[in-house]
């Protein structure tokens, strides 16, 4: 007769020693995957594409990062099981959600929300690593561009204020706007009007009125509606400028008053993502294919009266990526940081000179940068916050990608489960 032995689970020594082993085997071919694509053209890429083989560990994983949240143990289990991404994606896919419209306020606190336009969304401070609830009427929040000026949407009433809770500005009743699920919300500079951005339209709210800016109304269709897929918008930094798009229109660049004044067309298929840089003197916009993308840079100094044609080289515009789907970005004093559709954050000036890429997985949903431009914040919907302090050097042997960033914790917010950090 023979026996056979075993154990219900494996030995967290021997689980540590396979996860480090594995994972640090997969990041190092990642990134020497990447970094010669980047430098030789991804044409001469010969090599396997590398695996991530760590799915046999996830459900072992889940339970002692748990168990080390319930412990308070967190910092050694940061240390002995460096995060990833894809040995966990079952659990994003059933416990994700997303994370968005993250925003910073000051010292080392945001403000972000969790879930999309329509669904019910719930509000959180972050300050350091106490996280706060907020009253759950609230759908949507915004910052200014300049001036420190927030706008909270609840009960149907847009609020701006002179920073977070600060001074109120206005508040303005949503009437036309009432019950439409708000993808961003972006008051201006002097907290006096707000664009407020949904698939149901663009519009620019004052105390005066609800103005629809995007789309364009077909006044000769019977059957014509407002509504918009991948709508997207943004302000210039000064508010001299307002550019809307969505798949089926050019990015239409608008005065503050939302008269057209330009046209950029698409160099990839539908619009998706239009950003200043910090100074004002370029635009950039995005559009995108499936999970890839085209971003170019126009220079402001003629933009009354652009017209750069879809799917044309010229002279007008300058490709400054050619490999991101965009959904969000920010700017600082010499650089765009945008994340996209497959988990990157990329860095990268107005030349199209690349300076760091940061890869997390899954769609990037929110950024938010301190003031000193020294910690950055990423939301995904992953269901989870990463706070970097940037050029802090690698953590671990298991980052992805050369932007020599420190993680400092993911924030784990999931559907159904506790609040967990990592």
């Amino acid at each position: 007769m023979k026996f056979r032995f075993f154990s219900k689970k494996k030995n967290s020594i021997n689980i540590k020693e396979e996860w480090n082993s594995l994972g640090s085997k997969y990041a190092s071919e990642v990134n020497e995957m990447v970094n010669f694509g980047e430098t030789n053209g991804w044409d001469k890429w010969n090599g396997k594409e590398p695996e991530d083989n760590r799915d046999h560990l996830a459900d072992e994983i889940f339970k002692l990062l748990k168990d080390a949240n319930e412990n308070n143990s967190i910092e050694q289990f940061r240390k002995d099981f460096p995060p990833a991404h894809t040995p966990l994606i079952k659990f994003f896919e059933s416990k994700g959600q997303s994370i968005e419209q993250l925003n910073f306020i000051d010292n080392d606190k945001i403000i972000f929300l969790t879930g999309t336009a329509y669904q019910k969304r719930q509000a959180y401070i972050l300050d350091g690593k106490d996280l706060i609830s907020l009253e759950s009427s609230i759908d949507a929040i915004g910052k200014s561009k300049k001036n420190n000026i927030f706008a909270i949407a609840a009960n149907n009433i847009v609020t701006t204020t002179k920073g977070w809770q600060g001074e109120i500005i206005k508040s303005l009743k949503l009437d036309e706007t009432k019950g439409l699920g708000i993808s961003n919300l972006i008051p201006f500079n002097d907290g006096l009007k707000v664009l407020l951005i949904s698939s149901d339209g663009i519009y620019i709210l004052s105390e005066e009125d609800e103005k629809m800016i995007h789309p364009v109304p077909d006044l000769e269709d019977e059957e014509w509606t407002s509504y918009i897929d991948m709508e997207n918008a943004t302000l210039s930094n000064n508010n001299e400028y307002i550019v809307v798009g969505d798949q089926c229109s050019d990015h239409r660049i608008l005065d503050q008053n939302g008269k057209e004044i330009g046209e950029i067309g698409p160099q990839s298929s539908y619009p998706h993502f239009c950003i200043f840089s910090d100074d004002d003197e370029q635009l950039l916009t995005n559009s995108c294919h499936f999970y890839n993308g085209i971003s170019i840079g126009v220079s402001t100094t003629n933009i009354n009266g652009l017209k750069v044609e879809a799917y044309e080289e010229s002279d007008l515009y300058k490709v400054l990526d050619e490999e991101m789907r965009v959904y969000v970005g920010i700017t600082t004093k010499d650089l765009y940081i945008l994340g996209d559709a497959y988990g990157y954050v990329r860095a990268f000036n107005k030349k199209g000179e690349k300076v760091w890429r940061h890869y997390l997985g899954s769609t990037i949903g929110g950024l938010a940068i301190s003031d000193d431009e020294k910690t950055l914040w990423i939301g995904s919907c992953t269901g989870m916050v990463h706070k970097l302090s940037l050029g802090k050097g690698h953590r671990d042997n298991h980052t992805l990608g050369n932007g020599n960033h420190y993680e400092e914790f993911r924030l784990i917010l999931w559907k159904n489960e506790p609040v967990m950090w990592w």
